[in-house]
């Protein structure tokens, strides 16, 4: 027989946290994790200086963690579904305790996280986002648009704002509430016999710091770039990656910063004969590789959110304190990711991951500035289509786009053709000479996972462009 549903629990309307703790009564389980996440999205997408679409989106996931002590262990069973009524709530926790009931003993299992204070808004209705959003950006886009089409350039690109508010409620007493605003804006300008293509793109809480006309002003420059055109082979040039850049490599080599990896001999931070390279130099320059949940600006969770266990990721950690973390600490590797559980395995400190990324300790100069003191290199617009070849060295491979240009005795003289390039991130910090002034940047090839990052450009003096790219 069905467990009654109690009054206001009803819809997919009911109040979160009412589903949150509704699972949590439903359980069965020695443990159980609820996450629900509510989802809301506004976006506007154009084409030829003109808009094309526009929408709002609304939506639920929820998440059920069950765990079942047993002889051997702690089995763990992990159920997410979307859209779920009330109707639906029962099955989904089943669901979960038979998965964990299924399931051999779970090899990162711990005690569920507990005396983590309750979110005072943890009972208040999610936040949401609408198309007021855009209400002073879209009329600048507008004039934008203008400007472009009497400068003889189109524009095309996207605005997207998500705002995702996240209840954790566990068996263990935690009740925790966290709201995640973000915002995307792609602009992308074209000539108009699309020989020529120019981009540039802005991450943002709100759409207020984001100005269309300077992007355009910016784009507009570019293309003038390109109207010289110089072929130049593969082979290693003096190159200034700017912020976007930078953030895309370092973002993956975040990602490849486990800690249990590293100390199974897996990857680039292990260590020859055994452990990590924690406490080793990376580069000579004063740099520092962060993440803080307060950040201003790129504030994220200040806990562990973890809808399923993988790496260095654990759903026994949901609720677990998030604190600033030094990855890298003025040019020395500091800290990896871990769990609690990898923490124990390899006797490193827990560091979880978090949802942002700062580059700094460079010098306070614009990426123009960088410019001018350039004799001979190139500057590059974006990398995208960026793989993994080797993960004992994180060399990636990938692609330039959108504009590559031949600097000259301290000027842009013309747009040089793409290329693949062969590049480690870490080798890359380590041969950098300069690093210029951090900025928010919106990675360009993760920018659907990962969006709050703050870089500097950086000079490498021979980034190794393996080959020539025919794409614009």
């Amino acid at each position: 027989m069905s467990a009654r549903v109690p009054d206001g629990i009803t819809s997919l309307t009911s109040k979160p946290h009412e589903i949150v703790e509704r699972a949590l009564e439903l359980s069965r389980a020695d443990g159980c994790v609820v996450i629900a996440d509510e989802h809301s999205t506004a976006n506007l997408r154009w084409a030829g200086n003109a808009l094309t679409t526009n929408g709002v989106t609304r939506g639920r996931t929820l998440t059920v963690v069950a765990t079942v002590d047993g002889k051997e262990g702690t089995a763990s069973g992990v159920v997410s579904r979307s859209a779920v009524t009330a109707d639906e709530l029962e099955p989904l926790v089943r669901a979960a305790e038979a998965a964990a009931r299924g399931a051999g003993p779970a090899e990162d299992a711990q005690p569920l996280v507990d005396g983590v204070a309750q979110s005072p808004e943890f009972t208040e209705a999610p936040a949401e986002t609408s198309s007021a959003v855009f209400a002073d950006f879209a009329p600048a886009l507008g004039e934008a648009f203008a400007r472009a089409r009497a400068g003889g350039r189109e524009l095309y690109g996207f605005a997207n704002h998500e705002l995702v508010s996240t209840y954790v409620g566990t068996s263990a007493g935690l009740r925790l509430r966290h709201d995640q605003p973000g915002g995307t804006l792609e602009l992308n300008a074209k000539s108009p016999d699309r020989t020529r293509s120019a981009w540039a793109g802005r991450s943002t809480r709100d759409f207020k710091d984001v100005d269309p006309a300077a992007l355009d002003a910016e784009l507009a420059v570019r293309l003038g770039w390109a109207e010289r055109r110089v072929e130049l082979p593969a082979g290693r040039y003096e190159t200034l990656l700017p912020p976007t850049a930078v953030a895309d490599l370092l973002i993956y080599q975040l990602w490849s910063a486990s800690g249990r990896d590293a100390a199974e001999g897996r990857t680039v931070f292990s260590k020859p004969g055994g452990g990590t390279r924690v406490g080793e130099k990376l580069t000579e320059l004063p740099l520092t590789l962060r993440s803080d949940p307060d950040e201003p600006g790129l504030e994220s969770a200040p806990f562990v959110i973890a809808h399923s266990s993988g790496g260095d990721q654990s759903v026994f950690d949901n609720g677990l304190p998030l604190t600033a973390t030094d990855w890298v600490r003025e040019g020395r590797l500091t800290h990896l990711t871990t769990s609690r559980h990898s923490a124990g395995l390899t006797g490193l400190p827990v560091a979880p991951g978090i949802d942002n990324l700062i580059l700094d300790g460079g010098e306070d100069r614009s990426l123009g500035e960088m410019v001018t003191g350039t004799e001979r290199g190139l500057l590059l617009t974006c990398l995208w289509y960026i793989r993994e070849v080797d993960p004992a060295t994180l060399l990636l491979t990938g692609l330039t786009r959108d504009g590559v240009y031949l600097v000259e005795n301290g000027e842009v003289t013309g747009e040089v053709n793409n290329f693949r390039f062969n590049e480690s991130p870490v080798g890359l910090l380590g041969r950098a000479t300069e690093a210029g002034r951090t900025e928010m940047t919106l990675p360009r090839e993760w920018g659907d996972w990962f969006t709050r990052a703050a870089m500097p450009a950086l000079r490498v003096p021979d980034f190794n462009m393996s080959s020539v790219s025919r794409g614009v």
